[in-house]
């Protein structure tokens, strides 16, 4: 038995009907010309054969008792009639039905007697160009066992680069299966995981403390060695000074942890909207390269104009730039453990300005400076801690948050969840389908009502918009205004290809004294014009 790590076991003592603690992702898949047969029996057997090197499927929950501590993993058989199943939906369903489907689905909590996952097979869509079969695929995992990372590793074993399965190779071994063991024995192995991860946790502080340490001595600067206390007490009120013009030098760049009040801050209903919307990526690379941004750089970006735009619409647009909570992994390379390593980060999106350009400039530093503060502190981030006691607490402060609708009371420190996940950039298949679309579907809170999951695959950037469906129902809406914000993206023209600034020619001096020639204002290239919003034009499921 393996007893979960505090940060997974964190998922399952704040899960609720409100807030399913489920990850995963929707895909359109094709099967090859002439197929015949039945894909989701297909799939049962794709996986039994793969099962041996999916530890994460072949798991499930054992409670201490009383619920005292985190729960443990015990290996398990997992029935694949019952993780696999089939949906049939009326002919020629395409897109729109298969996002809708999602919305019910993913608020349908897993089965926690089972194994945490479970696949969503879904026939009846449009065929293919050429009368390929389609079928769609929701699949959901518990956050508690898998987070983004782990998920593509995951996806690394389920997945083939051609229509032909490869060879399972050699499975990894399964090991002597050990019995559960008695009350007695969960309670001897819960006292001592709290001792360990005390320990732990008390070796790390002289770490800790150098770290901070090392931060401190940065922000001062070593210029100030042998100083006198005035001359460092005036460098400590210049150095605090600086920061602050910075930040207001990048029009308020990061007032994070005082974050406008939006429709998404509000406590969660149990219902979910879901939208989706791929975009090129090859073309999005080329015009992130001209601008000197990062692809998470154009991702805030093309969201945040995305925003700007519905709220323009739908109101009220905040004064003040939105925040996103943006996760951050923290595993190290190499590290494919099935299991939750990731802390947040806080980005602005600088919804407030009405220029693309000036938008852009802000999201740019607004990265930058997060990036710089986050280095050092991912070394403070502890993903394991003493939980004696903590999954009481935990559950009682969810269900109590939700139903006194804490959310709306509380300041808020970000608006909305928006993750990018790499993943593949060839064409992959699974039992034999080719895998056309992989749309993230994450996980909305209480007082982050909007979930916003990026994910490359093939020659795609596809997108994933999941929201309490009272919250944001208009979440297709929001996606066509993605596609809006990404033509803006492309329409913006770097620094390089702005043009000169216009000066005239100063006159010859004229006998009698003359006034200084003023110098004519530089010529600001015109805005992009915004182009109307069109109703977004969902990918064929036929």
């Amino acid at each position: 038995m393996q007893l979960l790590a505090g940060l997974d076991a964190s998922f399952l003592h704040l899960e609720t009907p409100q807030m399913p603690m489920h990850v995963g992702a929707l895909h359109l898949l094709e099967l090859p010309a002439g197929y015949d047969g039945d894909y989701a029996q297909d799939l049962r057997d794709h996986l039994r054969a793969r099962l041996p090197q999916l530890p994460a499927l072949r798991r499930q929950l054992l409670p201490m008792p009383l619920g005292l501590s985190n729960p443990g993993w015990v290996e398990t058989e997992p029935d694949l009639d019952m993780h696999v199943v089939e949906i049939a939906l009326p002919a020629h369903s395409g897109l729109a039905e298969l996002e809708a489907q999602v919305g019910e689905l993913h608020t349908q909590l897993l089965d926690r007697a089972r194994p945490l996952w479970k696949f969503h097979v879904f026939t009846g869509l449009e065929p293919g160009h050429d009368g390929e079969v389609r079928v769609g695929l929701y699949t959901q995992l518990h956050h508690a066992a898998v987070d983004g990372q782990a998920a593509v590793a995951l996806a690394q074993v389920l997945l083939d680069t051609s229509p032909e399965p490869r060879a399972p190779g050699a499975l990894a071994a399964r090991g002597r299966k050990r019995h559960a063991p008695g009350k007695l024995g969960l309670l001897r192995t819960a006292v001592g995981q709290q001792f360990s991860q005390s320990l732990k946790l008390v070796r790390q502080l002289p770490g800790a403390a150098g770290v901070l340490g090392q931060m401190a001595a940065g922000a001062v600067g070593s210029a100030l060695a042998g100083t006198t206390l005035t001359t460092l007490r005036r460098s400590l009120t210049d150095a605090t000074g600086q920061a602050a013009a910075l930040l207001r030098g990048r029009a308020d760049l990061a007032q994070l942890g005082s974050a406008p009040r939006t429709r998404f801050n509000v406590s969660l209903s149990d219902t979910r909207a879901f939208a989706t919307v791929s975009l090129p990526l090859a073309e999005l690379n080329r015009t992130r390269r001209r601008h000197g941004a990062s692809l998470n750089d154009a991702v805030l970006f093309i969201v945040g104009g995305a925003l700007r735009r519905f709220l323009t619409k739908h109101g009220p647009l905040p004064r003040k730039p939105l925040i996103a909570a943006v996760p951050v992994s923290m595993r190290a390379a190499g590290d494919t453990t099935a299991n939750t390593q990731a802390t947040m980060s806080l980005m602005s999106l600088g919804t407030h300005l009405a220029r693309p350009a000036d938008r852009l400039a802000h999201v740019l530093a607004s990265s930058h400076a997060t990036k710089a503060q986050l280095g050092p502190l991912k070394q403070l981030m502890p993903t394991d801690f003493p939980a004696l006691g903590i999954p009481w607490l935990m559950q009682a402060g969810a269900q109590l948050y939700g139903r006194a609708r804490v959310a709306e009371k509380l300041p808020v420190v970000a608006n909305l969840v928006l993750s990018n996940v790499p993943g593949p950039q060839v064409p992959l298949y699974l039992a034999g389908a080719r895998m056309l679309s992989n749309y993230p579907a994450s996980i909305a809170v209480h007082g982050l009502a909007l979930n916003v999951t990026v994910q490359t695959y093939d020659q795609s950037l596809d997108m994933g918009l999941m929201a309490c469906g009272h919250a944001c129902p208009e979440t297709a809406e929001l996606a066509a205004y993605v596609e809006t914000a990404f033509l803006e993206f492309q329409a913006l023209p770097a620094a390089e290809d702005k043009p000169a600034r216009k000066t005239t020619a100063r006159k010859p001096a004229a006998k009698a004294p003359a006034k200084p020639a003023r110098r004519q204002p530089g010529v600001t290239p015109a805005t992009p014009r915004a182009r109307a919003s069109t109703p977004r034009k969902k990918a064929a499921a036929g």
